[in-house]
C-alpha cells in the first residue's frame, strides 16, 4: 500500500506542478508566454507522462475525484479511498509550495490568483458561480466516463493514458476561461492554500463539483458498459 500512496503523492505532485507551473511561469510572458493551450497541454501531459511512468503501481489517479469515481464504478476498492485521497491532497500541497518557492524567486514577484480557481470576479472570464458548478460538474463527469472507457477491458491496452491524457487537456481548452479548470479537488486545494482568502473561500465548489460529477460520470458509464454481458456471454 505504501508504494501505490507514494505513487499517488508523486503523480500528483507532477500534475501540479506541471500544470499550475506552467501558468505560474510559463505563461506569464506577454511575448514569450504559452497562453491557455499551452496551460491545456501542460495539464494533459503530467497526466499521460505519470499515467505511464507510475499508473502499473497506484492505477494512476492523482485526483480525489477520480478515485471517487472508479470506487462507485466498482473498479477501485472503498477501503482505499481516503488514503489515496490524502496521498493526492499532501502531493498537491507540496507541489504548490515549492511552486511558490520559485515563482517567489523572481524579482518584483506578486502572488496574484497563482492558478486557483475560482468563479464570479475571480473567474478569468467573469463566469458566474452556477456557470462554474455547471462546467467542473460535467467536464469531470465526461473525465470520468473517459477513464473508465480507456480503461476498460474491450479498450486497446496500452492506450489509456492518451486517451486520458487528451481528454484533460481538452477540458482545459474548454475551461480555462471559466473557472481557470478543477475537475481535481487536490489541484485546487494545493494553489488555494497558497492564495488564501478568496480562493479558500471558493474551494468548497471545486470539491463539490467534481466528487458530484465523477459519482454522475461513473452512473454514465455503468449504462453504457456491456463488459460483464460479454464476460457472462
Amino acid at each position: 500500500m505504501f508504494k501505490k500512496l507514494a505513487a499517488e503523492f508523486f503523480g500528483t505532485f507532477w500534475l501540479v506542478f506541471g500544470g499550475c507551473g506552467s501558468a505560474v511561469l510559463a505563461a506569464a510572458f506577454p511575448d514569450l508566454g504559452i497562453g491557455f493551450v499551452g496551460v491545456a497541454l501542460a495539464f494533459g501531459l503530467t497526466v499521460l507522462t505519470m499515467a505511464y511512468a507510475v499508473g502499473g503501481i497506484s492505477g494512476g489517479h492523482f485526483n480525489p475525484a477520480v478515485s471517487v469515481g472508479l470506487t462507485v464504478a466498482g473498479r477501485f476498492p472503498a477501503s482505499s479511498l481516503l488514503a489515496y485521497i490524502v496521498a493526492q491532497v499532501v502531493g498537491a500541497v507540496v507541489a504548490a509550495l515549492v511552486l511558490y518557492l520559485i515563482a517567489s524567486g523572481k524579482a518584483g514577484f506578486q502572488l496574484g490568483g497563482f492558478a486557483s480557481n475560482g468563479y464570479g470576479e475571480h473567474s478569468p472570464g467573469g463566469y458566474s458561480l452556477t456557470s462554474a458548478l455547471l462546467i467542473e460538474l460535467v467536464l469531470t463527469g465526461f473525465f470520468i466516463f473517459i477513464i473508465l472507457g480507456a480503461t476498460g477491458p474491450k479498450a486497446p491496452a496500452g492506450f489509456a493514458p492518451i486517451a486520458i491524457g487528451l481528454a484533460l487537456t481538452l477540458i482545459h481548452l474548454i475551461s480555462i476561461p471559466v473557472t481557470n479548470t478543477s475537475v481535481n479537488p487536490a489541484r485546487s486545494t494545493g494553489v488555494a492554500l497558497i492564495v488564501g482568502d478568496w480562493a479558500l473561500g471558493q474551494l468548497w465548489l471545486f470539491w463539490v463539483a467534481p466528487i458530484v460529477g465523477a459519482v454522475l460520470g461513473a452512473l454514465a458509464w455503468k449504462l453504457v458498459d456491456d463488459s460483464e454481458a460479454r464476460v457472462a456471454a
